[in-house]
């Protein structure tokens, strides 16, 4: 871990200051906190840097599992003053890591494999697919949807999308879950476990949120090119209230969903939990930093405060890990949200075949139900070390494995 500080390209740093001494903001770099030891990309840690210039950031780090984005990189961490950034939280606010934990026979997951692929295949829709016997949950009937104009006209999206879950990397896995340690602080005997984890986020509507609430704040600042993805909103304006409400709608509609999917296949198995684990990312929280209020944006990162549990998955074949956060104030108390990509998705599918997948799947006894080329677990960075590199921030509860796996 250390400091991270590069000079931009004297072309950017040229626009940055034409533009600025127009608008009478000035961009001035600062160092952030890096959390090495596996190779991150050119275009994130120039993101970064574009991020630690904006005069309303305090502070930020840099994630293991960092690669290039819209705006921040995924893995950027970022404390701001009294400001939120739209595209700092993401397209998929409140996107998610849900594990729930059952106490079944050790040999259930195999015993019974036949029986639940076909419960995964009929209780999960994915993309555009909706359930015909469409779900009901609270969070449907929140007045925001009422009292935040913009919101009534996602207000049907968001009622016909609940209990779905996205495309790309979004995923419903059944698994063997471990606990590695007595008096852990899941309270559960180490041992083996049978465990169902999701990773979805808020939707097409927290992705209408996000799009809507950064036109505004980018018409409003007008930012140099380089950095314009990065405009902010006051949280004392208008604007930034909606947004904030609205942002906090999408988190709680993302949390539910992810209970729904999980009820819905625990009463299709005929199951109860015996523990729940879960985590946002791509969410701001007000936090304490430095002895001062600020904004804390974990875009593609998992909050790690001390004594917090969150899930770290790998790919579609390798472990997810179950970590406990350390609190360490130089990763604004956070974490890498998963492995990261190592390649494009379209480098991924341009690199490797079918015939690749199904190798790696059947080594890993992993069976997927369906997925595609971009997703493949070569196209990831290698769990085993982004978790490595982050011994600092977190320590390790348990694993979850995954065994079946369903994707669009």
């Amino acid at each position: 871990m250390g400091k991270h500080k590069k000079k931009k390209k004297q072309k950017s740093r040229n626009k940055a200051t034409q533009h600025t001494a127009e608008s009478n903001i000035i961009l001035s770099p600062k160092s952030y906190a890096l959390f090495g030891g596996v190779p991150i990309e050119r275009g994130a840690l120039e993101q970064m840097e574009d991020a630690m210039s904006l005069p309303v950031t305090l502070a930020g780090a840099l994630m293991p599992d960092a690669h290039e984005g819209y705006g921040l990189p995924i893995g950027g961490v970022i404390a701001t003053d009294n400001v939120v950034i739209p595209y700092a939280v993401g397209m998929d606010i409140g996107c998610r890591m849900t594990l729930t934990i059952y106490e079944t026979e050790p040999d259930f997951l195999e015993q019974y494999r036949d029986m639940l692929k076909r419960i995964l295949l009929e209780n999960t829709r994915f993309g555009t697919d909706e359930f015909e016997d469409r779900p009901d949950d609270p969070v449907l009937e929140r007045p925001e949807f009422r009292e935040i104009k913009f919101l009534r006209k996602h207000h049907q999206t968001a009622i016909r999308q609940f209990g779905t879950s996205g495309r790309g990397n979004h995923f419903v896995e059944f698994g063997l879950v471990t606990i590695l340690e007595e008096n852990n602080p899941l309270g559960i005997k180490p041992g083996k476990y049978f465990g169902i984890l999701s990773h979805s986020g808020s939707r097409h509507f927290g992705y209408e949120v996000a799009k809507y609430y950064s036109k505004i704040a980018e018409e409003k600042l007008n930012l140099p090119s380089h950095v314009r993805r990065l405009s902010w909103l006051e949280l004392y304006t208008e604007q930034g209230q909606e947004y904030w409400k609205a942002m906090n709608l999408a988190g709680d509609y993302a949390r539910a969903n992810h209970h729904y999917i999980h009820r819905r296949l625990a009463q299709a198995i005929g199951i109860k939990p015996i523990k729940l684990v879960e985590n946002h990312h791509n969410f701001a929280w007000k936090e304490k930093w430095n002895g001062q209020d600020v904004i804390v944006h974990r875009k593609g990162a998992t909050p790690a405060h001390k004594g917090a549990l969150g899930i770290i998955p790998g790919d579609m074949v390798s472990p997810a890990y179950i970590v406990q956060g350390r609190g360490n104030e130089r990763s604004l108390n956070s974490a890498s949200h998963g492995a990261g990509r190592a390649m494009s998705r379209t480098q991924a599918k341009k690199t490797f075949t079918r015939k690749d997948l199904e190798k790696v799947l059947k080594q890993a006894r992993v069976e997927l139900l369906g997925g595609g080329l971009d997703e493949v677990p070569m196209a990831y960075k290698d769990i085993n070390q982004v978790i490595s590199a982050q011994q600092e921030l977190i320590d390790i509860v348990g694993k979850f494995q995954p065994r079946i796996v369903r994707m669009e």
